[in-house]
């Protein structure tokens, strides 16, 4: 799915939606998706399909909300993954000819009211072993305090992150979370959260972010 297709006469699949391509005359290829429609000159060339960020209409930030608590013992460490939502940008060389979003959008409040942000909305489990689902975050929640720590939600800074993806898998870089006394603390690190996947972005880390609320 994720990864290069070449331009020939074909349905190619992702999760709810369907590219179709489909030869023209001579050196042209149609690509059709959901009423969009491009014309593409060159059969010698691939497509690219990569993954990027759940932003929607331009939302800065992810929450995941777990559907149980995780406690974390004092001086304490958990390593688990969270299935999240990605969305699919589609390539020719460097330039992107698609954007679009996959399964079902919701969006949250994070923070009061007054002066909140809307976020991308998703539940998810906090799982010990990788999912085997299309997005996936690994995190790594760390309790550095003298005392037991809860954490309920993730909120996770995701504009202009970067992505890794291998086969039908997309990944957002290594999650680190520190239990903090006021407030926890999320790092998007940039890196690969394991080996052998491939690289959409610089790997550059995300400044922190400490979630308030």
């Amino acid at each position: 799915m994720f990864g290069e297709h070449r331009l020939k006469t074909q349905f190619i699949k992702i999760a709810d939606r369907k590219i179709h391509l489909v030869e023209d005359r001579g050196d042209l290829v149609r690509y059709r998706r959901d009423g969009i429609e491009r014309l593409i000159k060159g059969t010698d060339v691939v497509l690219r399909l990569l993954p990027a960020p759940a932003v929607g209409y331009g939302v800065p930030l992810l929450t995941v909300k777990l559907k149980e608590e995780v406690v974390v013992p004092p001086r304490g460490s958990l390593s688990g993954f969270l299935d999240v939502p990605v969305e699919v940008e589609v390539k020719v060389g460097n330039l992107s000819i698609d954007h679009f979003i996959v399964g079902r959008e919701k969006y949250a409040l994070y923070g009061p009211i007054e002066n909140g942000v809307v976020t991308r909305y998703h539940v998810s489990p906090f799982y010990v072993d990788e999912p085997e689902t299309m997005g996936i975050a690994k995190v790594i929640l760390s309790n550095p305090t003298k005392e037991w720590r809860d954490l309920d939600r993730v909120v996770l800074p995701i504009e202009g992150s970067t992505m890794y993806y291998n086969g039908d898998r997309a990944y957002y870089p290594l999650i680190l979370i520190t239990l903090k006394y006021h407030s926890p603390e999320v790092n998007n690190t940039g890196k690969a959260p394991r080996e052998g996947l491939f690289r959409v972005g610089n790997g550059t880390p995300l400044p922190n972010f400490p979630m308030r609320w």
